[in-house]
């Protein structure tokens, strides 16, 4: 059974790395392009900020798997050293969700009250 929970644990890790490149890729390609539009007509800056928030969440979900799977591998080997180790991870990766969550609310708040300043 335990050996079924670190595959898993390992699968859950890889994941989220996955979720973290996946996220980085989209959010250069977008970048990218939106940049190359500055030659042109076609740049914006609110897809700038899009992008960001996009980038943002894709981070988030790839930290909230990454504690999954340090959760699973402490339940595995509940040593002191592992607990303290998993306590400093999941305050750090929750400090870092909080900010970046932060983050992400204070752009949108930004998008809507700019797109309410174009309305008027």
């Amino acid at each position: 059974m335990d050996n079924i929970l670190i595959y898993i644990s390992h699968i859950i890790s890889y994941i989220s790395i996955g979720i973290i490149c996946y996220g980085a890729a989209i959010g250069l390609y977008h970048f990218i392009k939106n940049e190359c539009n500055r030659l042109g007509k076609g740049f914006s800056l609110q897809r700038t900020v899009q992008i960001k928030i996009e980038v943002g969440y894709y981070l988030l979900l790839g930290l909230e798997f990454l504690i999954a799977s340090d959760i699973i591998d402490t339940i595995l080997n509940p040593s002191f050293q592992d607990l303290g180790i998993l306590a400093g991870t999941v305050v750090i990766r929750t400090g870092l969700s909080y900010f970046l969550n932060k983050e992400i609310d204070d752009l949108k708040a930004n998008r809507k009250a700019e797109d309410l300043a174009i309305k008027k």
